[in-house]
């Protein structure tokens, strides 16, 4: 169980320790090209969640984020045992929310800076950071975890 508390605080402390880099290290709006034109950092603030949906309603995302984080804590302690695939998959979503929870109480906004093009079909995918790769993720992984558990069910079943 340990193992996967070091991994949401390893997250937690990875999203922190970039997010002050760029802080740091970068004027707002100022970009650095590490694969021109494909990728690269860009420092950039968002007081909203998502793609900057429900900008400054602060009040609104650390309730939710709150709800979340006890959901989560709750299914890790009371449903996940002995599943590893669940388990990974809770705490990098905690990892992730934590992270910018963090940003959210003690800056008003949350710090992104990965800048991405898809160059295939030149889609500028919105600017995230590492907590937001981490929520992605925890969700990818929670999407396999389930569709590998209701193939088990059904084995079970039949």
């Amino acid at each position: 169980m340990f193992i996967y508390y070091g991994l949401a605080l390893f997250i937690i402390v990875l999203d922190q320790w970039t997010k002050w880099l760029v802080l740091k290290n970068m004027e707002l709006g100022e970009r650095i090209s590490v694969i021109d034109p494909y990728l690269g950092w860009l420092s950039h603030r968002n007081s909203g969640a998502a793609w900057g949906m429900l900008e400054g309603q602060m009040w609104l995302f650390a309730i939710i984020t709150v709800a979340v984080i006890i959901g989560i804590l709750y299914y890790f302690h009371k449903h996940a045992k002995g599943q590893p695939l669940f388990q990974l998959s809770l705490m990098v979503l905690l990892g992730g929310a934590v992270g910018n929870f963090i940003d959210r109480m003690y800056r008003g906004e949350v710090v992104d800076f990965v800048d991405v093009l898809i160059p295939v079909i030149g889609y500028d995918f919105p600017i995230f950071n590492v907590a937001d790769a981490a929520l992605t993720i925890g969700v990818v992984l929670m999407v396999i975890y389930i569709i590998y558990d209701e193939k088990q069910q059904k084995k079970k079943v039949s």
